[in-house]
């Protein structure tokens, strides 16, 4: 059997949390002129987005966020405050109950669960506290199973691996099993493994909660390479040393936005 169909069955296990939360099809909102805005990766416009009818709870009320090309965003805020269903939304893992979702311009808030699955693969990248690498598969062939489970023609799939890797300082790592690495090395491959394609946002959710604080000066360095390369970054984190070191910090207080800024310097 080839490696890819050995991979692909436990690949989709790993990605079975990035399963789209079944959502209503969005009420038509009161008339709103939404015009994309230059530069703009991520827009929402009065997003909201609520669970259940007895009565609903409010996860998002009103949101309205801008995130330009390149910019790399903390976003924070105690348990039940909105964070996660944010990053869902953000992610195309599930869509607003009403309000807009600009995504490079498109509404995506509006399209069909296919639809935004598209752009989900091809577009966003995914990182994760628990690093989701396969303990028995090589760094190389880690990062070689985004392309597996999206179905990508295997021609030259090494090489875009063996590419990512390298973006991220990884190449010299690339026949390295798992467990052989060091925690900050993991992340690093779990991120190249998400750079995988022509994404352009990249959320990441704790991406330094299992780290020392060596590892994760040396991850939040990388980020600040891949933000200058015009990546653009959204991070949900509790810890205050990664929330300073982003250029823009997001507070969220019951579903709401209480705080946007933009740090003058970087931690």
């Amino acid at each position: 059997m080839s490696f890819a169909r050995r991979a692909a069955a436990p690949a989709r296990r790993m990605l079975a949390t990035l399963t789209p939360t079944p959502a209503p099809e969005p009420p038509p909102s009161r008339p709103l002129r939404v015009v994309a805005r230059e530069n703009a990766v991520v827009e929402l416009v009065r997003v909201r987005r609520t669970f259940g009818s007895d009565p609903p709870v409010v996860a998002l009320q009103d949101v309205d966020l801008t995130i330009e090309r390149g910019t790399s965003v903390a976003v924070v805020g105690p348990s039940g405050s909105g964070k996660s269903t944010l990053m869902n939304i953000l992610g195309c893992l599930d869509r607003p109950t009403s309000g807009h979702y600009l995504f490079g311009g498109v509404d995506v808030a509006r399209l069909s669960d296919d639809e935004r699955a598209t752009i989900r693969a091809e577009k966003i990248g995914f990182v994760f506290q628990s690093f989701h690498l396969l303990a028995h598969r090589t760094a190389l062939e880690n990062v070689m199973l985004a392309e597996v489970y999206r179905g990508t023609p295997r021609e030259g799939r090494d090489e875009r691996a063996l590419a990512a890797l390298d973006r991220v300082g990884m190449s010299h790592r690339a026949d390295f099993l798992p467990p052989k690495l060091s925690g900050g090395e993991k992340q690093r491959v779990a991120i190249a493994r998400a750079l995988m394609g022509d994404h352009v946002l990249l959320l990441c959710d704790e991406p330094t909660g299992n780290l020392d604080s060596a590892n994760t000066r040396g991850v939040l360095a990388l980020f600040d390479e891949l933000a200058a390369t015009g990546l653009t970054l959204v991070i949900v984190t509790h810890e205050t040393d990664v929330a300073e070191h982003a250029s823009r910090h997001v507070r969220m207080i019951d579903g709401q936005i209480a705080e946007d800024s933009a740090w003058d310097g970087r931690g």
